[in-house]
């Protein structure tokens, strides 16, 4: 029978030790840069949400708002079927003046009155600062032209268009949350079927 004696046990040295603690702070520090850069970039989504959800109001505001031939304020704006001024004859025709682009003298505040209010001209960007946030919303309408397919080049302002021409149009509503290109657009089209369009 032979007996040999109990070698050393094994165990971790001092260098081993040193080395583990190395690379575990090595490994550790790049997984602090991953969670650090996912935090810088999760600012991101939440303006562009911001953005989207402004973009969602505005458009929903415009496509709610009245679409009538004359001022929502004309005696006869809930019968109207033309822009034209009949004097407040015909029921068929405005009392007073067509219904026209931006709001008369500066008088009237958002929510406007009527969905022409809302820019100064056919084609033309609209700018407006909401609330307290850095984003700048901007509202565009072109005339769809009678017949046309939606999303045709046919989608053109024609060169009269004046908002009592208006029966179809494409109301573009874009918001810039941050640089040059961070912008969200939301597209929508609101049809006159006068005089019923008037709450």
């Amino acid at each position: 029978m032979s007996f040999r004696p109990p070698g050393r046990q094994g165990g971790l040295s001092i260098i081993e030790l040193i080395i583990f603690i190395v690379v575990m702070g090595i490994a550790a520090a790049g997984i602090m840069q991953v969670f650090n850069l996912s935090t810088k970039a999760s600012a991101d989504p939440v303006r562009r949400k911001q953005a989207l959800l402004l973009a969602e109001a505005m458009l929903e505001e415009i496509e709610l708002a009245r679409f009538t031939y004359c001022d929502p304020t004309d005696a006869n704006a809930a019968t109207a079927t033309s822009a034209v001024n009949g004097g407040g004859t015909d029921p068929l025709l405005c009392a007073g003046i067509a219904e026209g682009f931006g709001t008369a003298g500066g008088a009237n505040t958002r929510p406007f009155d009527n969905v022409s209010d809302y820019v100064t001209a056919a084609g033309v960007v609209s700018p407006y600062t909401v609330g307290v946030l850095p984003l700048v919303a901007s509202v565009t309408m072109n005339v769809v032209a009678p017949g046309a397919p939606l999303g045709t080049a046919a989608l053109q302002v024609a060169s009269d268009a004046t908002a009592a021409r208006l029966n179809v149009v494409r109301i573009t509503v874009s918001v810039n949350y941050g640089g040059a290109n961070d912008n969200v657009t939301l597209d929508g089209y609101r049809t006159r079927y006068a005089p019923t369009s008037y709450p």
